[in-house]
């Protein structure tokens, strides 16, 4: 994955200027385009959009301080095809417009290009299980909410916060499958993970495939698969997150499965009466690499 990842980066600086196939090179190193992005977005806490954007304005500002070229010529060299969406570009990465840069000289921000290299720390224990499960239902309140990378996401705090008290028992009472408990789901992820982006978040369980489900419940159809599943104990959500990030910096590296599309879950099994610590099993969708 490291060598995939490593590669990715080429093509980006080979085709900097144009649209490039991540999927075309996904298939040739024998792996998908849904792994390769979310790993890059885990170990590069950036989405490769993002990257791909700030390499482009690292070397487009050189040609804007020279000022031999009228702007739209720039835009299109580097890939863009008005001057319109060339600034709007410039200034995300720059916090200035070209024209302002031109005229004062900066400020400039530069993006490097990337190198990923395998560190093997051990520093984050992976108490890890891979578990083979047959169809089953997600069933609950589901809701569209911005994606928070740390700390506690208050759209979703707020989504769960709002269901009265016994219509979490009466979910727990419809839960008849693994994972067990009352689960914090997540569907419909950007691949890239960009923070901000919208996905959907479920509070509910999990059920056989033919259990009945009430009319009022939101479902989602899991199919058959692999997955892979850790668990973490300690401070919430913190323990939770420095798993998360640690399957992408030390045990997909290391380990022969790669990320498949599908939910992730997050059952919690034990926790403290104000939520401050938890013991909770964070489930993956995966397939062998």
């Amino acid at each position: 994955m490291i060598s995939a990842l490593n590669r990715l980066v080429d093509l980006v600086e080979e085709h900097l200027t144009e649209e490039f196939d991540v999927n075309g090179l996904a298939t040739a190193l024998g792996t998908t385009e849904y792994h390769l992005r979310r790993m890059f977005s885990s170990l590069a806490g950036m989405p490769l959009s993002e990257y791909v954007r700030r390499r482009r304005m690292t070397l487009a500002v050189a040609d804007v301080v020279r000022g031999e070229d009228d702007l739209l010529s720039i835009a299109v060299r580097h890939g863009y095809g008005s001057t319109e969406a060339f600034g709007r570009a410039f200034r995300a990465v720059h916090g200035a417009g070209p024209g302002d840069v031109r005229r004062d000289g900066g400020p400039l921000r530069t993006q490097p290009q990337l190198r990923f290299r395998l560190t093997v720390e051990g520093s984050t224990p992976m108490d890890t299980r891979i578990v083979d499960r047959p169809v089953f239902r997600l069933v609950g309140h589901a809701a569209r909410v911005p994606l928070v990378h740390q700390g506690i996401n208050p759209h979703i705090q707020q989504h769960i916060t709002a269901l009265p008290p016994q219509e979490h028992l009466r979910l727990k009472g419809l839960g008849d499958t693994e994972p067990g408990g009352l689960l914090q789901v997540c569907d419909d992820l950007d691949p890239d993970a960009t923070e901000g982006s919208e996905l959907t978040y479920l509070h509910g369980v999990a059920v056989c495939r033919d259990t009945p489900v009430p009319d009022d419940l939101d479902a989602i159809e899991v199919p058959a698969g692999r997955w892979a599943v850790f668990r973490t104990a300690g401070p919430h959500p913190q323990a939770l997150q420095q798993t998360w990030a640690a399957t992408a910096t030390e045990w997909f590296p290391s380990n022969p499965w790669r990320l498949r599309p599908g939910p992730s879950i997050v059952a919690v099994l034990e926790r403290a009466d104000d939520f401050s610590t938890a013991t909770c099993e964070l489930w993956l969708p995966v397939e062998p690499t």
